[in-house]
């Protein structure tokens, strides 16, 4: 079970990258872009829950909190967050170095804030961050590719997709 919800953790993760990664994939990136920005994503959501689960431990050894409630507070904002994107609009971006470096670190904000309460489902941290590294990667990259064949339609239902693994994941830790 603890696999199952790390994977489930990681496609939700995965969803902002992907759909991000398909409104770029509208703009013909070209081939050796997209494998450096998905490699990139890769990397940094491998980074982002290790550097999250150290300012964790400092904050519950201060706050001397249950770090099931800090992850249920952290998948909540993390559900508004998704819940105001789908409101957004997708606007045209260069891949440029910095664009790819920008595009992976915010992506990869959400593992930041999800490695803060990592301990309390799994004790395997560098299995949940190769977990989550391997489906941002693989995600970003199918968002690429699967970019120029889908509609606009499709990155709401990607993004719908996102809050309902988020709801699924609040609903069984407020009640684990």
């Amino acid at each position: 079970m603890e696999t199952i919800t790390i994977i489930l953790i990681g496609l939700s993760l995965s969803i902002d990258a992907f759909t991000l990664s398909l409104a770029y994939g509208l703009l013909n990136i070209p081939k050796s872009k997209i494998i450096f920005t998905s490699l990139s994503v890769g990397i940094f959501h491998f980074i982002m829950p290790l550097l999250g689960l150290a300012v964790g431990h400092v904050l519950t050894d201060m706050i001397n909190i249950n770090s099931k409630y800090i992850l249920i507070v952290v998948l909540l904002i993390i559900f508004v967050s998704m819940i105001k994107s789908l409101k957004e609009e997708e606007q045209e971006h260069d891949l440029s170095f910095i664009n790819i470096l920008t595009f992976s670190f915010l992506v990869s904000l959400d593992s930041f804030s999800v490695g803060i309460g990592l301990t309390y489902i799994t004790n395997k941290i560098f299995l949940g961050s190769i977990i989550f590294s391997i489906i941002s990667c693989t995600f970003t990259y199918l968002g690429f590719t699967l970019g120029k064949y889908l509609s606009v339609k499709a990155e709401k239902h990607a993004k719908i997709l996102g809050i309902v693994f988020i709801t699924l994941l609040i609903i069984y830790f407020i009640f684990k």
